[in-house]
């Protein structure tokens, strides 16, 4: 890792400066009280615990907290990436789930494509280039079984 992506992991792995930072950004991540378990410049692990917070009417957890919890995974790899680079835009273009469990636990998410992040973004040189990357995210219990799958389309373009 370079200085700016150990700059913003210390930023963001604070648990004081992470609780504000969202309550002004994202308030849905503190409202559902997910935590950074991990962060590397390979890979993001997220926890999403299941609580009243999460929970839908049939005892598990709600999809939306489960695209948040999935999103999170890969936009907080951009974000680090993008920490200290020239202004980029960065915005969520397709967005694909497959479920194949109940989620009725705590469930991690795991965004693992880091590395090739990098490789996508260190190809914006000059002003108005653009790529996507398409990131997975894979939800699994605390047994270590695949309850969801997400795919998450990101469109990044270099600002002026």
């Amino acid at each position: 890792m370079d200085q700016n992506q150990l700059a913003y992991k210390a930023k963001i792995m604070n648990p004081v400066k992470f609780v504000f930072g969202m309550l002004l950004r994202l308030p849905s991540i503190v409202f559902w009280g997910i935590r950074i378990k991990e962060l590397n410049e390979c890979e993001c692990i997220i926890a999403l615990p299941f609580t009243w917070r999460t929970q839908n009417p049939f005892r598990s957890i709600y999809f939306a907290a489960l695209a948040g919890a999935a999103e999170f995974s890969s936009g907080i790899l951009c974000q680090m990436y993008l920490h200290g680079r020239p202004p980029n835009a960065m915005l969520v273009v397709d967005f694909r789930a497959e479920f194949f469990k109940k989620a009725d636990q705590i469930i991690y998410f795991t965004c693992d494509q880091g590395l090739a992040l990098r490789e996508k973004l260190d190809t914006l040189t000059k002003s108005g280039d653009s790529t996507t990357l398409t990131m997975t995210s894979s939800g699994k219990n605390q047994d270590g079984v695949e309850v969801a799958r997400f795919y998450i389309t990101w469109s990044f373009k270099r600002k002026a």
